[in-house]
């Protein structure tokens, strides 16, 4: 039975972030991957309780932090959404940099402070806007993000053949222009780009096998991002949404969307290594992405990229699980 759980409130953007501080036990485990794993097998109400109604939403984001097992690691952390677990999240990260700071899990520096995120991914690495005056800006890199596939064609019911690509940026996503399928992300309606986007990720799902050259936890697809077509160069942004998990849209630009969108520019040579590009979310809400540095991840050619927004706290709150509530445990509608 679950007794009492606290929170810190956080959003980057407008995308939620609920930090679970107090009342969910530390999963067993040797590894971040292994806790990640216990959570789902054997003590996934928690995040049922978290994250569904009448406490959460369809588009709640959770974050639990644990132990770190990387020996450069400040912290650990595990994501939860409404369907299960991702492997990476930058709008959190970008939260959680502020948050490990004010609450005494690093020591603040004078003008920046490196805090260093074991993800499920791997180690990222965040820098907070320190200096006095700033109201805590945050860039980090994430881990080596690449392109998977190119110019990949599956079927589709409602648009026959759509070609998109793939890009990894800790997490997998398919990539394509929504006026492929008739769609426009600044004017559609979001109930019409989240059907748009649900369809290409069924799709890829069903028809592009996803393997990750160094961890097999990490070889699935998470999500679909439709954009405006354009790159953000030249202080234009290109807009994009981000419909992964259920069919949940994330508000923010989406850090490790952002850092896929710039793997995959990087593969087809659009942009030049250090060109700071620029990234609208369905709020208005801006990340920037720049590549910073290149290398290898098994047999893909691979980028570093660092993106950089703003979080900001939103509230905090003690949840509860009162006996005799039939819907206590949570609940979501299809």
């Amino acid at each position: 039975m679950i007794s009492l759980i606290r929170t810190v409130e956080m959003h980057t953007g407008g995308e939620p972030l609920r930090i679970i501080t107090d009342g969910v036990p530390v999963p067993e485990g040797r590894s971040l991957l292994e806790k990640r794993a216990f959570l789902k097998e054997e003590a996934d109400q928690y995040r049922r309780f978290l994250m569904f109604e009448p406490r959460g939403h369809q588009d709640m984001y959770g974050a639990l932090l644990v132990p770190a097992d990387h020996p450069e690691a400040d912290l650990a952390v595990i994501f939860m959404h409404n369907e299960g677990y991702s492997t990476m999240c930058g709008h959190a990260v970008i939260a959680l940099g502020r948050y490990a700071l004010d609450y005494g899990l690093v020591v603040k520096e004078t003008e920046e402070t490196t805090v260093n995120i074991q993800c499920p991914c791997g180690l990222v690495r965040a820098h907070v806007e320190t200096k006095e005056g700033v109201t805590g800006r945050v860039r980090f890199e994430s881990v080596p993000a690449f392109a998977y596939k190119l110019g990949q064609f599956v079927e589709t019911a409602t648009y026959g053949p759509v070609e998109v690509d793939i890009g990894y940026g800790g997490a997998f996503y398919a990539l394509l222009d929504a006026a492929t399928l008739g769609l426009d992300v600044r004017k559609s309606r979001t109930r019409d780009l989240v059907a748009g986007a649900s369809e290409i990720t069924e799709a890829v799902k069903k028809q592009i096998k996803i393997t990750h050259p160094e961890e097999d936890d990490l070889g699935f697809l998470y999500g679909t991002i439709l954009t405006d077509g354009g790159l953000g160069k030249d202080g234009c942004p290109s807009a994009n949404i981000c419909v992964f998990a259920d069919e949940q849209v994330d508000r923010s630009p989406t850090g490790s969307g952002v850092t896929a969108r710039m793997a995959v520019a990087s593969a087809k040579r659009e942009i030049s290594p250090g060109e700071t590009c620029q990234f609208e979310s369905v709020t208005g809400a801006i990340f920037t992405g720049k590549t910073v540095s290149s290398g290898k991840c098994g047999p893909f050619s691979s980028v570093t990229v660092e993106v950089a927004g703003m979080a900001h706290y939103s509230g905090s709150a003690e949840f509860t699980w009162e006996e005799g509530d039939p819907l206590a445990g949570g609940f979501l509608f299809d």
